[in-house]
């Protein structure tokens, strides 16, 4: 039975009346919502209505410049990995993978760092205080990110796996670098009041070294306290550690571990520091003891700190099969029951206990974006862990999360194009979703059509070409510019609107006497055969071409078989007949006798049909009269063809 995640959180819209009926819509990445008169009685009392639409988007993070960085770089890392896919493998594999995990964190980290500097230099402070939530965010996603890759694709064994985590809480607990660099550019540290508040720091984060190096200042500046610090700055030089060269084995650290755990309580039995209650603290912390460490909770800050701090002084051979036991009784001893875990401490807590499920639904329910889970699953996947975690609606969890991000994306002007790529890595619905979103692509400018319509084109998208080629014909249309127009239709291979816009380039030509866009309609090739229209425009301007180049044989042929073929549009006719008034009247016959007589055929059709369809107060009297004066210029130079042509015909039989 699916898990049900609780009441949603309620989304108050500003200006709405919550009583009144909302009537809403749903978008690919937003929402329409605007109130109606439903269900309103006439004696309930007049409230003022909002008269605005509103838009709710689910994704506002897209629309943040610096989130934005943080979106393309992450798109190189995700395509580059589904490209090396095929080449992972054996020992290398993991190697991969990890670095691959790196570079996302490292475009996480330096996102991070930059929203940090915008917001100590911004101005206003609600958007200082909106850029330092945003941090916050980021640092915990990182944080998030960083423990996953230790747990799940460096899959560290005991002994290692401490040393991850040391190195985990150093770089997410880094309060102490500056801490340090403040005691230190004082001229004596040890007189520094936060000295030893840096020193117990230093032995929490087991950064040894450096705390014996400040028990040394502190030897130098107080003898009376010189050789307690050399004791215990013994007992950090001599604490046995397993290094990354190191051959030990962990029976071997453990043995070490043990004996050097007793001399530490020899020393406090001894009351060896016992003048010191610095020292003597300093003594019980490495000694694990869980009562001095509690004390400690503001230089902790938080309980994954405790954690790691306690397995290093107590469990440094812990196997990760046992981390979910320390890490739930450590974060009960740091909240002591005074306040409830946090969103985030959930989700370590997941992560701890290797349920990578619960921790990619819990990051869904706390982050407000998809970017995070849907990476971290598909890096997850790739390390063959979710292969056997179908969802119940027929998608596997990383598809679903890819195509939820890449839905966001599209909502944006411009990161669609980085959503193209998420859709095209989802094998079993990315084609689908990828068809419709690009369907709802506003297509602004023509440069931007054109880059949909590559991405269509490269993906033998037929349906979406056609559609988005109509669109631009219809744009061009409206703008009056007929050759573009045309040029979309025939891309779109749309006869009817093909046809459309070559009766507006006659309707041009007689209005105006020429055609505009003639490279266009002379290179039309093949593509004039998409309509009887388009055909008919191709021969005509060709007919045109032949009388300019006089040669009035080929010119009069395609002028009759264009009329007789009945491909030229009837209301054309008139045009068709006044452009062989000129080849007519030539000294030399040109239309034969039976050409003549097929013209004429025309000339008595065209008049018949519209004596049968004229009404009354059809035309202007000046209309009529010029029609009459162009009947009877045809019908005289159709009849002097005609006697020509004859006589001609006859004399050629006589001889």
């Amino acid at each position: 039975m699916e898990e049900l995640d609780g009441e949603p959180v309620v989304t108050l819209i500003p200006g709405v009346n919550s009583k009144k009926q909302m009537c809403f819509d749903w978008g690919p990445g937003e929402i329409l919502v605007c109130e109606t008169f439903f269900n309103q009685k006439e004696t309930s009392e007049m409230v003022p209505s909002c008269p605005f639409i509103h838009i709710i988007r689910k994704d506002v993070d897209v629309y943040s410049k610096i989130l934005r960085k943080l979106f393309n770089e992450s798109h190189g890392i995700f395509v580059g990995l589904q490209r090396i896919e095929e080449e992972l493998n054996g020992k290398s594999r993991k190697a991969q993978l990890v670095r691959v995990s790196k570079n996302y964190r490292s475009v996480i980290r330096a996102c991070m760092e930059e929203m940090h500097q915008v917001a100590l230099a911004g101005k206003d402070g609600a958007s200082g205080h909106q850029f330092s939530s945003q941090v916050s965010i980021l640092s915990a996603m990182e944080l998030i990110w960083n423990l996953c890759e230790i747990l799940f694709i460096e899959v560290a064994p005991a002994g290692p796996l401490l040393l991850h985590l040391l190195d985990w809480v150093r770089l997410h607990v880094c309060e102490v670098d500056s801490l340090l660099a403040d005691v230190l550019g004082t001229g004596n540290p040890s007189k520094h009041e936060s000295f030893w508040n840096l020193v117990t720091i230093l032995v929490l984060q087991g950064r040894l070294d450096e705390a014996r190096q400040m028990l040394s200042r502190e030897a130098d500046a107080n003898p009376a306290s010189g050789d307690m610090c050399h004791i215990l700055g013994d007992l950090m030089r001599t604490m046995p550690i397993l290094s990354p060269g190191n051959t030990q084995t962990l029976t071997e650290l453990e043995l070490k571990w043990q004996h050097w755990r007793e001399e530490c309580e020899r020393h406090l039995q001894d009351n060896t520091f016992a003048a010191s209650p610095a020292l003597e603290s300093l003594c019980k912390i490495m000694l694990g003891d869980e009562a001095t460490l509690l004390e400690q909770k503001e230089l902790l800050n938080n309980w994954y700190h405790f954690l790691v701090t306690r397995l290093l002084y107590s469990h440094p051979t812990v196997k990760p099969i046992d981390l979910h036991i320390y890490a739930q009784s450590s974060l009960d001893m740091f909240l002591g029951g005074e306040s409830s875990p946090e969103p985030l401490d959930n989700i370590l807590m997941a992560a701890f206990e290797f349920d990578i499920h619960q921790v990619i639904k819990e990051c869904s329910i706390a982050l407000s974006n998809w970017w995070f889970v849907a990476h971290l699953t598909d890096l997850l996947d790739h390390c063959r862990l979710l292969q056997s975690h179908n969802l119940y609606f027929g998608s596997n969890m990383r598809e679903f999360l890819l195509l939820e991000y890449a839905s966001g994306l599209f909502a944006h002007h411009s990161l669609w194009q980085l959503g193209v790529d998420y859709f095209d890595h989802c094998p079993e619905l990315g084609r689908v979703s990828l068809e419709l979103h690009i369907e709802r692509i506003p297509l602004i400018t023509e440069q931007k059509a054109l880059k949909v319509l590559r991405i269509c084109e490269q993906r033998q998208m037929t349906e979406q070409v056609r559609s988005i080629c109509k669109v631009l014909a219809m744009k061009a249309l409206r703008d009056s510019r007929l050759g573009s127009a045309l040029s979309w239709s025939i891309r779109a291979k749309d006869a009817a609107f093909a046809t459309l816009v070559s009766d507006r380039f006659l309707r041009d030509y007689c209005e105006h006497g020429c055609f505009s866009d003639l490279d266009l309609i002379d290179n039309l090739g093949p593509a004039m055969m998409l309509s009887d229209r388009l055909t008919f425009l191709g021969k005509y301007r060709e007919f045109h071409r032949l009388y300019g180049e006089r040669c009035f044989s080929g010119a009069s042929a395609l002028l009759l078989s264009l009329m007789t073929s009945r491909i030229a549009p009837r209301s054309f006719w008139m045009t068709l007949l006044t452009d062989a008034l000129p080849l007519l009247e030539q000294k030399q016959v040109i239309f034969s006798a039976e050409q003549t007589y097929a013209l004429m055929r025309c000339l008595e059709d065209l008049t018949s049909r519209k004596l049968e369809c004229e009404e009354p107060d059809a035309q202007k009297p000046q209309d009529d009269d010029i029609e009459t004066t162009k009947l009877e210029m045809l019908r005289l130079a159709l009849a002097r063809n005609l006697a020509r042509a004859i006589i001609k015909e006859g004399s050629l039989e006589g001889s």
